[in-house]
């Protein structure tokens, strides 16, 4: 198995847990509001976070010891990087929660899901190689999420162009990733500080915008520990673990994958049905990101 199918793998599985969680955060907004919601799932998964974090150093420590340099060097990075990513992360993931309150979910994931084409052309614009073939998968993918989300009049109003600019906003955020997951950085500790730095700013965004409630968090519980810890704890430190051996204009091609999974889940335990239009949407989009792979795997094997 090579690096960067691992890495591939990682950043599956996240859209998957991203997927199911679609289904746990539509519930949890019943209760609480979209900056509760996001100060309650960050602080949770920083508590996930502190103890993993805790424990690979301590292995490091053990089986590969550095030097104090070295070791301050690495802190220092991880520390940067995660307050960077966390800034980014924190307006992206409340542009788009915000959003979604004011337009429809068909409307918001198929938005949210350009960043699948804004990534490759910001790389472009700094410099990144992108083939052919990925630009096909890219606009590939758009017509799959077409397909799949969009079941009505597309009207530009207020929560559309909050998701949009949230779609920005992770693009940026993918592409920060990338700069750092790839330097000398602890992974596991730059996703730990990410969400110490989104739980304060959507903290603040709660005091400043809305009357938080303990029996309205404590209501949605379930949800937003499902969120927490699987959503923002696994998920988003797989995306950063994943990313250091991913091509970064592949990257959000698999996990827009996310958008397929929640409809499965929705499906599955809401009980919301496929149409065929929606069912063509997943095969186009699954099409996409198994074509977006085949040139680096190609690579890879011939550099082996």
């Amino acid at each position: 198995m090579t690096e960067q199918f691992k890495g591939n793998l990682m950043l599956l599985i996240a859209s998957l847990i991203w997927g199911s969680a679609f289904v746990a955060q539509s519930a949890g907004m019943e209760f609480v509001g979209p900056f509760t919601y996001n100060m309650s799932r960050s602080f949770i998964g920083l508590l996930v976070l502190i103890p993993v974090t805790i424990f690979f150093r301590k292995r490091r420590t053990k089986y590969h010891p550095l030097s104090e340099e070295k070791r301050r060097l690495l802190n220092k990075n991880s520390l940067i990087g995660g307050i960077f990513c966390g800034l980014v992360l924190s307006i992206a993931s409340n542009l788009q929660q915000v959003g979604l309150s004011s337009t429809t979910a068909g409307k918001a994931g198929f938005i949210t899901a350009l960043y699948i084409v804004i990534v490759p052309v910001i790389g472009l614009l700094l410099g990144k190689k992108v083939t052919k073939l990925i630009w096909f998968c890219v606009f590939t993918a758009i017509t799959g999420f077409y397909l799949l989300c969009i079941k009505e009049g597309f009207a530009i109003g207020k929560g559309d162009i909050l998701c949009l600019l949230g779609a920005f906003t992770f693009s940026a955020h993918i592409l920060v990733i990338d700069h750092f997951s790839t330097g000398y950085t602890d992974g596991v500790m730059i996703s730990c500080v990410q969400f110490a730095v989104v739980g304060l700013m959507s903290m603040l965004l709660t005091i400043l915008f809305e009357t938080p409630s303990f029996a309205a968090i404590w209501e949605a519980k379930l949800q937003i520990l499902y969120s927490g810890i699987l959503s923002s704890g696994v998920a988003y430190t797989l995306q950063i673990l994943g990313q250091r051996t991913t091509n970064p204009a592949i990257a959000p091609l698999i996990m827009s994958m996310e958008s397929v999974f929640a409809v499965f889940f929705g499906w599955l335990i809401l009980h919301e049905t496929m149409t065929l239009r929606e069912m063509l949407g997943c095969i186009i989009v699954f099409i996409a990101v198994v074509l977006a792979q085949l040139p680096t795997s190609k690579m890879t094997e011939h550099e082996e």
